[in-house]
């Protein structure tokens, strides 16, 4: 790994750290959210991105780590790190299952089996409202959200802690999926993208490590959902609709697909563009359109993967 490719990613961690300290409350909680939400996106573009795997479910793996999590922690009575644990453990267990059934279809059919199995758990929330809440969701209490770490209390209903546990996570997300990408592994994804018989050919197992991709990409969702669940103490069917297996494919065509840190800077970038036209108009949604197609126009390949393309080619 080179020099610059640490110092791109350490500086925007660092950039991050700072702003906790410069911009305002609500500011904060935003960027929180953001980061959150940006390692979600961080998994899917493993898939996707680097894979060539086009998934229209993956809310049903953040909804994994959303449920489990906030029922670990109001029902079983888990402390949050353990329910954080559970979760993730939960999400491996789910993504691998549905791996194996998925990855047995290609091109659309594999999009649309993504997408009924994400239905079929969304409904399964609805359906079994008396234990999820269902549209109401659950709310986790703040007393709920404390525990003991090496003997000093924590209490994720402080913004600075919520904080700096976000970017952190956001940060062990960001180097895993340079290890994984700048790997053999990695490598092997990007032939397979790229022409998946060839890459058998040269005799790659191109389905063990289409579920390998498919593993990642969940657990990078559940245990995004987990750290949603406890950071906003909050649970509801909404975060399981098509709308989240949406978005997450918006902020990392953005950003630039194939790109480490694309997907963080497109989340940011839809986040910040809804923000800003809600402020002024009702139609948001029409001014983040028109601003997305003159995205596509100009940055084809989404932002960083654009910049890669015509300037900086060393970009992860």
């Amino acid at each position: 790994m080179t020099a610059r490719i640490v110092l791109l990613h350490g500086a925007m961690i660092l950039a991050l750290f700072v702003a906790q300290f410069v911009v305002s409350d609500y500011a904060v909680l935003t960027i929180t959210r953001i980061m959150v939400l940006a390692i979600y996106a961080t998994g899917y573009n493993i898939l996707f991105g680097y894979a060539g795997l086009l998934s229209l479910g993956h809310a049903m793996f953040f909804a994994t780590g959303l449920y489990a999590a906030a029922l670990g922690v109001t029902r079983l009575g888990l402390a949050a790190p353990e329910a954080l644990l559970f979760a993730l453990v939960c999400g491996i267990v789910v993504s691998f299952i549905i791996g194996l059934i998925a990855l047995r279809a290609t091109g659309v059919a594999f999009m649309i089996v993504t997408l009924m199995f994400s239905q079929a758990a969304f409904l399964t929330i609805l359906y079994f409202g008396d234990i999820t809440r269902g549209d109401e969701g659950i709310v986790i209490k703040d007393d709920q959200r404390v525990f003991s770490l090496l003997g000093t209390p924590m209490n994720l209903a402080d913004p600075v802690l919520r904080y700096n546990i976000a970017l952190a996570f956001l940060a062990v997300a960001i180097v895993l999926c340079l290890i994984v990408v700048r790997s053999k592994i990695g490598h092997v994804l990007v032939a397979i993208r790229e022409n998946e018989n060839r890459t058998a050919m040269l005799g790659y197992d191109v389905k063990r490590y289409k579920l390998i991709a498919f593993v990642l990409s969940g657990s990078f969702a559940a245990f995004a959902g987990a750290a949603y669940a406890l950071l906003f103490a909050y649970a509801g069917s909404t975060l399981a609709s098509i709308q989240y297996s949406i978005n997450p494919l918006l902020w990392t065509l953005l950003g630039g697909a194939a790109t480490v840190l694309g997907p963080v800077l497109g989340t940011a970038m839809m986040f910040l563009l809804v923000d800003f036209a809600s402020s002024f108009t009702s139609a948001s949604l029409l001014f983040v359109g028109v601003v997305l197609i003159l995205l596509v126009l100009f940055f084809p390949k989404g932002i960083l993967g654009t910049i890669r393309q015509r300037w900086w080619r060393w970009l992860p």
